[in-house]
């Protein structure tokens, strides 16, 4: 279970919207097309992270369905609950990903969709730091986000109060590459959510690789 001590605000607002957020997101064409890049690169029986898992779909399902070993964190008790049951092929855990210890090389990919916007700046650099470390050499790691240059703003989101903290695009791109990664891809699209609440907003993907030294260059 998460420590409530240091309960991250965003186990409140997945707790409360539950399945309405896979409803809300799974329309995401440029979300399937990144796990498209994924799966068209990752070896047989890759073992793979989905950090903020959400309900386990579409990310954990799909890589899942391919024969993948997915590990999916997130902090609501209510989301794990969702995907351990409609994605009984996976492993699920209710831990902040922020606290939770990361092997490193341990990991083939990493999938961080939409993970890090509750997040202060220093945590999610931090963050992207560790994860870039947990994955193997040549591994793969698909982040997605909201790039806008906002620093603790508070709104509302699916009905729901939320403090937002992200970068501008270029401004993302060069934390994956200071934590040592290289961009392969990125896509922007503006998405609207199928909520009545929703507005349209900007969303980065991003498909990057820690390079390995014996056979860069």
């Amino acid at each position: 279970m998460v420590d409530e001590e240091h309960e991250s605000p965003a186990a409140a607002v997945f707790d409360a919207l539950g399945s309405e957020y896979e409803q809300a997101f799974g329309s995401s064409g440029a979300h399937r097309a990144s796990l498209d890049w994924l799966l068209e690169r990752l070896p047989p029986g890759s073992r793979v992270l989905d950090v903020g898992s959400g309900t386990g779909r579409p990310t954990a399902a799909a890589l899942a369905r391919a024969g993948h070993r997915v590990l999916g964190v997130d902090v609501s008790p209510v989301m794990v609950e969702l995907a351990s049951r409609q994605v009984p092929e996976a492993e699920f855990r209710c831990e902040d990903i922020r606290r939770m210890p990361l092997e490193d090389g341990s990991f083939d990919a990493v999938c961080v969709y939409f993970a890090l916007l509750q997040m202060p700046r220093a945590e999610q650099s931090g963050l992207v730091r560790r994860l870039a470390r947990a994955l193997r050499p040549g591994g793969l790691l698909a982040l997605a986000t909201v790039p806008l240059d906002v620093e603790e703003f508070d709104g509302v989101f699916m009905g729901q109060p939320v403090r937002v903290t992200s970068f501008a695009a270029e401004d993302v791109i060069a934390l994956v590459r200071e934590a040592g990664l290289t961009v392969r891809s990125r896509e922007s699209v503006m998405f609207t959510p199928t909520h009545p609440d929703a507005r349209p907003e900007p969303h980065l993907f991003l498909h990057c690789r820690r390079e390995d030294p014996e056979t860069a260059g």
